[in-house]
């Protein structure tokens, strides 16, 4: 692909090419791909490992990269990373014929790593979320661009059956005018990962809520104001805003996205919502979804009223994520998700979590 049109294919959200995804994946035939893991501090770091080594059809595991001496020692008996091997950065780099790295360290660490990624001609899987600065976001995304590679967020719903489910009724519009969407992304922490989120000035909103901030921006695009409402349930113990809330504008519709961290079994109520004036989609709980439909009149092969829609299931949180990110390397063609809604979405994340962001205020 010359970089011309690829600059121009990735230049923004195409919603129809995301509501056909996961339809539009080819076989399974070709080349494999050869990918390294760098870091396992990150909370989907196991399960991005482990996704990557159930696709050997796929892909090729050459090792794992952990600075961390002790934290290297901690798994070393973890079955999981038994079935690969530990190298380093240089070693990595170094293989022939690689063509990913899973980023998978802190947060703070995610962005540096995936630069140097780049500069090293890889294509890459970034966890979420995007780190803490818009411009070195952009700068790794630029590099990416001229050297023609691929980053792939790791969201985790875009490829959940039941989004993929709502971005087709959204491309078809039978939802109507969608004027309302409540998100809901929580859970129940332990002290110890308290300390460790507190480092973040997010909190809840940063770590959970970027989740669900990806596909508010995926049907509705680039919000006009993001105005953050976040608190401290402890104020006596840390500094963690574990209770947090984003009210988002669009020119004609309203969203809000709440995401806490004291919520016992907070999984179970996790939860979008998108209202139109035709119809609403429910998807309570995300995962395993459950999707309720409600339409004003017939629409997509569904009469009008009220239906539970069965989807199909999928293997996996990540194996959709990996499948396409491998189909768009071997067919050189870009992702879904184009760089700028990517970078649209981290700084939406940062508004919402209470950044300042340079001629975005607060």
């Amino acid at each position: 692909m010359h970089r011309r049109n690829f600059l121009h294919a990735t230049g923004g959200v195409m919603i129809g090419s995301i509501a056909h995804a996961s339809n539009r994946l080819s076989d399974d035939s070709g080349p494999r791909l050869r990918v390294g893991q760098i870091g396992t501090q990150h909370a989907h770091a196991a399960g991005q490992l482990q996704t990557v080594l159930a696709l050997p059809q796929n892909y090729e595991m050459v090792g794992v990269v952990e600075t961390d001496p002790e934290r290297r020692r901690s798994l070393n008996d973890h079955p999981l990373y038994r079935q690969t091997q530990w190298i380093g950065e240089e070693q990595l780099f170094a293989t022939p014929e690689l063509s990913l790295v899973a980023v998978e360290t802190a947060v703070r660490d995610l962005l540096p790593t995936a630069q140097r990624c780049v500069d090293a001609g890889c294509h890459v899987h970034l966890d979420k979320p995007a780190g803490e600065s818009i411009e070195a976001l952009e700068r790794l995304h630029q590099t990416a661009l001229k050297n023609k590679l691929l980053i792939q967020m790791g969201y985790m719903y875009r490829y959940n059956p039941a989004f993929q489910f709502l971005y087709k009724a959204v491309e078809k519009g039978w939802l109507g005018k969608i004027f309302e969407v409540h998100g809901v992304m929580s859970k129940k922490i332990d002290e110890a990962t308290r300390q460790e989120l507190a480092a973040y000035p997010g909190g809840s909103m940063f770590e959970l809520g970027c989740h669900l901030i990806d596909p508010l921006l995926t049907i509705l695009g680039k919000p006009t104001r993001v105005t953050p409402h976040n608190r401290r349930t402890f104020e006596d113990r840390d500094e963690l805003l574990d209770n947090c809330l984003a009210v988002f504008d669009f020119a004609d519709a309203t969203a809000t996205i709440r995401s806490s961290l004291v919520e016992p079994d907070g999984g179970r109520r996790r939860q979008f919502v998108v209202c139109g004036t035709k119809g609403t989609l429910a998807i309570r709980p995300l995962e395993p979804p459950q999707l309720q439909l409600t339409l004003e009149e017939p629409a997509g092969g569904f009469p009008a009223g009220d239906h539970h829609v069965e989807l199909a299931s999928s293997p996996g949180r990540y194996h959709g994520a990996w499948k396409a990110l491998w189909d768009a390397i071997r067919n050189r063609r870009p992702l879904a998700w184009s760089p700028d809604h990517d970078v649209a979405v981290q700084r939406a994340v940062l508004l919402a979590s209470g950044f300042e962001i340079p001629g975005f205020g607060k």
